[in-house]
């Protein structure tokens, strides 16, 4: 069985292929009476967009979204919101070779292991290209949650890391790696051209904070609100490492180190540390809630790589076409958007058990 859905009271079911006619998301579960148009979702989508520098894929899709459902007046009536985005950019013939042989690293073979036929065509549906009905579906869930604020940038790119005494957020939307560091993003500017010259890619850590979360959200252990953000991630094409918090790091800590300590508050405990990441036995503090996420390198590259083809064969392959040469950079509005949704879903659950 294959599970297009996400959620459990705010679901949304995304659709469409890279190379298919459109994509998009159908929402269900968001509340009556929000107000809601085009205008408010295309932003996000246009911090998505590929072709925007040189840096990501050269595809030329304005990703224009059509609201066809779930909307009256202006407001969302409580109903299915079906957000619908054409494709308009595609070159199928770029994939002739992939139709007979696999991408090491991408997700043809293990297609073709399960259904028996696939979408060679930009990869179908494991194609990023499907993260932008993600983006139009997260526009919708941030409407759920205005008093919370999610904001991502890109941490390093091919293992080469951000200054954290030089974090800027009004840097973040002032260059086209989503780098709070002017300085690094420079350096960032010739190290993803020297992988696009060289035919080959990077990969990238996406750092995603939420500000604002109350304390409370959440539910211990089959449910745990850092549970349904690390499946949140680990979703995302290309995805393939997440941590909450310190993540990894907390595996070398004592436990005074580890230890978020508090204090009194005038609105609850001041905490003297985020070592959790705002979450606490699967349920949000009311601290920062701050994730983590690796994406690998982008698989589709001209450097001749050995495979098989369909047929079991000993092969190499160069794929053509156009590709990000480091898709973690567009990843950062994806982050945000599964970062939203999950909070969307979780502020409605709580809301039902809690009142």
């Amino acid at each position: 069985m294959s599970f297009n859905t996400f959620g459990r009271v705010f679901r949304f079911t995304t659709w469409g292929e890279s190379h298919g006619p459109a994509l998009g998301a159908v929402v269900d579960g968001c509340p009556p009476g929000l107000a809601l148009a085009e205008t408010d979702i295309q932003p996000w989508l246009d911090r998505r967009r590929p072709g925007q520098s040189r840096f990501t894929t050269q595809r030329r899709e304005p990703d224009q979204v059509r609201i066809l459902s779930g909307v009256f007046e202006g407001r969302t009536t409580g109903t299915p919101i079906s957000l619908m985005i054409e494709n308009v950019d595609q070159r199928s013939k770029d994939y002739r070779e992939v139709a007979e042989a696999y991408r090491p690293g991408h997700a043809d073979y293990a297609y073709d292991a399960k259904y028996g036929v696939r979408d060679h065509r930009g990869g179908g549906r494991s194609s990023a290209r499907e993260t932008a009905a993600r983006v139009a579906a997260g526009a919708v869930a941030r409407l759920v949650i205005p008093h919370v604020r999610v904001r991502a940038w890109v941490e390093a790119i091919g293992g080469d890391a951000i200054d954290p005494a030089m974090f800027d957020d009004a840097e973040i939307d002032c260059n086209p790696f989503f780098c709070p560091d002017a300085d690094t993003a420079v350096r960032w500017e010739a190290l993803v051209d020297g992988a696009r010259k060289a035919g080959s890619s990077l990969g990238a850590v996406v750092m995603c904070e939420a500000i604002g979360v109350p304390a409370g959200w959440g539910a211990p252990l089959y449910a745990k609100l850092d549970a349904e953000l690390a499946a949140a991630a680990m979703s995302i094409n290309a995805v393939k490492g997440v941590e909450i918090g310190d993540g990894f790091a907390a595996g070398a800590a004592t436990g005074e180190a580890n230890a978020d300590a508090m204090r009194p508050g005038s609105e609850g405990p001041r905490f003297l540390a985020n070592h959790a990441g705002g979450i606490a036995g699967g349920i949000a503090t009311g601290q920062p809630i701050r994730l983590r996420v690796a994406f690998k390198p982008t698989s589709s590259i001209l450097t001749p790589v050995e495979t098989i083809t369909r047929a079991g064969e000993a092969t190499t392959i160069a794929t053509k076409g156009r590709h990000d040469p480091c898709v973690g950079i567009r990843g950062a509005p994806v982050v945000e958007a599964m970062m939203a949704l999950v909070l969307a879903d979780q502020a409605l659950l709580h809301r039902a058990q809690c009142g």
